[in-house]
């Protein structure tokens, strides 16, 4: 009878004690509202790059080779004869620069209400000479590549004959 009573007593504690671990469950959408709004959708993880610009370990450093070498290539591939005779007075283009998550560049002029350039033009101009770039990694949030866009400023070496 002893042992009844102890199986029954230590079933019942068993049973009752079963409450104090009972916690609510959180909600998934409220999980994932705080998540959300805990991210910074303004900056990314990690800047998009170019193979040789792998080994430095700063972010900055990197996102500043990155640049510096885009700027480069793209005053290299722009510096011909067709800006200087369609916008000879052109010096410095303003260039929106975006990398998509398939690693590829999209270029386009960065419009502003002073701008007196027909835009499609020089679009057109971009389209054309801004090809072939080397291998890019594209932009890393959350260990997923995302798009990226800044504006580049292109300075021309457009020379006089």
């Amino acid at each position: 009878m002893k042992n009844k009573g102890l199986s029954l007593l230590l079933l019942l504690l068993t049973l009752a004690s079963c409450q104090y671990f009972n916690r609510p469950v959180p909600d998934a959408d409220a999980l994932l509202e705080k998540e959300l709004k805990s991210i910074n959708w303004n900056q990314v993880d990690e800047w998009p790059g170019f193979d040789n610009c792998d080994s430095l370990t700063d972010k900055t450093q990197k996102n500043e080779c990155f640049l510096n070498q885009l700027n480069q290539l793209v005053q290299e591939k722009l510096n011909t004869d067709t800006l200087a005779i369609l916008y000879p007075e052109i010096d410095t283009l303003q260039l929106k620069v975006t990398v998509l998550p398939n690693a590829s560049f999209e270029f386009a002029t960065q419009t502003t209400q002073t701008n007196p350039y027909n835009t499609q033009a020089l679009d057109s101009i971009f389209k054309a000479r801004l090809v072939d770039f080397p291998k890019v990694h594209p932009a890393i949030k959350r260990g997923l590549p995302v798009k990226t866009q800044f504006v580049l400023p292109v300075i021309l070496n457009v020379e006089k004959k």
